[in-house]
């Protein structure tokens, strides 16, 4: 691999999800095959023809924060928080330390904090403008989340917000790494966090129908490239890294993951719900991250799909899969988690970049769950319903966006 000037390496994860609310947990269930999907608990859904999803359970924001700053939050704000002490914490960073303004933020959200809104809006239409909570307009803005993660660290550097659908946490991993690999920054905080499980939110879903509806039995769903599939599920949580440039890590002594080795980003320009049909879009954001990468498509040896349940998107997927790797397509292990925690939206990028570093460190292919009559049109080795060992040195994570918002990027073991 030519050597880059500069190399963007991974020093610390966490995760807030519907399988667990740090990683030991998060990976323990991943491994074998555990479903977070259940009936919801959040609000009364009996009207709505969906009526489960993927539930963050057993989270306490005061764990992480003091009740005053959190009573201030939307909840989306108080995954990310939580994500990122964790990854803050793995990382080892000291800020007393660090230049602050050489270190930035960048998050990703589709919805932010649009929950804490419909809640205001019941209050204000019950109680009137008095009862109004004075933090509600700077809770619910996209930035509150990057804004309090710079707040909480004493972070002086970029702070950015990226929204882009599915693809906003890999989008904002890719503006870290352009910052980090331009020079610009020593390390970030990235990633992405999401709390949409709302009725009107939730309502609007259903209304689109592209939820599964497989109410009696919630850990059949989703069901990616399943002949059976009906659509995906709901779900929250938050998935948050540390990323630095690779000589910074080594003088810090810090416990290194992986390399961020290349990163593909492209727009369907197409329409503003429905992906371009062929998929060669996806494909072209592949090879930019394999070139990125200065690899071939032969030598990576695992796909973290994004295999969201959906009847049309997941044959999308998976021919970009095969235009972008030809016949070694066949060859390849993929997987995708979403059949176990459901579609997080701006957040799922991230958590499903965390699984893969795990599966890569451990060399564990994760499983597809339900999984068990695949499609004719989705011919590929997604290992169903059970994990398989296999050397894994260079892994690639895919994210498709309504609106076409088409992300990968490639992670490598250092070498």
């Amino acid at each position: 691999m030519t050597k880059k000037s500069k190399r963007v390496v991974i020093t610390g994860m966490g995760v807030v999800t519907p399988l667990g609310n740090d990683i030991d947990i998060f990976w323990s269930n991943l491994v074998v095959g555990n479903s977070g999907i259940r009936k919801i608990s959040r609000f009364d859904s009996e009207q709505f023809p969906t009526k489960i999803a993927g539930e963050v359970v057993d989270f306490d924001p005061i764990y992480y924060l003091d009740s005053k700053k959190a009573n201030r939050m939307d909840r989306f704000v108080q995954f990310a928080l939580a994500a990122s002490s964790q990854a803050v914490s793995q990382s080892k960073i000291d800020f007393k330390v660090e230049d602050p303004y050489r270190i930035h933020v960048y998050i990703g959200t589709a919805t932010a904090g649009q929950g804490w809104v419909f809640e205001q809006y019941e209050i204000f239409r019950e109680k009137g403008y008095k009862k109004l909570n004075p933090f509600t307009a700077a809770s619910t803005f996209p930035n509150a989340a990057s804004s309090n993660i710079a707040i909480e660290f004493g972070i002086r550097g970029r702070c950015d917000t990226i929204s882009s659908g599915c693809a906003s946490s890999l989008n904002a991993i890719g503006y870290g790494y352009d910052a980090i690999i331009n020079g610009n920054a020593d390390m970030a905080i990235v990633g992405g966090s999401e709390a949409m499980l709302y009725a009107p939110i939730f309502g609007s879903y259903s209304k689109a129908r592209v939820l599964s509806v497989r109410n009696g039995f919630p850990v059949s769903a989703p069901r990616p490239f399943d002949l059976e599939r009906d659509g995906t599920i709901l779900s929250e949580g938050a998935g948050m890294l540390c990323i630095e440039e690779m000589d910074h890590a080594l003088k810090r002594n810090a416990n290194i993951l992986c390399e961020i080795a290349g990163v593909g980003f492209t727009t369907d320009a197409f329409h503003i719900i429905a992906h371009e049909p062929t998929g060669m879009i996806m494909a072209a954001a592949i090879h930019m991250a394999l070139k990125g990468a200065d690899l071939k498509p032969q030598d990576i040896d695992y796909i973290h799909m994004h295999g969201m349940g959906d009847k049309v998107v997941d044959k999308i997927e998976t021919n970009a899969i095969k235009y972008a790797f030809g016949d070694y397509a066949y060859k390849l292990n993929t997987s995708a988690i979403k059949s176990m925690i459901g579609h997080t939206q701006g957040a799922c990028g991230a958590i499903e970049l965390i699984a893969s570093i795990m599966s890569m460190n451990r060399d564990v292919i994760l499983p597809t769950i339900n999984l068990t009559n695949p499609d004719v049109d989705c011919d590929l080795n997604y290992t169903p319903n059970n994990a398989e060992f296999k050397k894994i040195n260079h892994a690639l994570v895919n994210t498709l966006g309504f609106g076409g918002k088409n992300a990968s990027i490639i992670i490598s073991k250092l070498q």
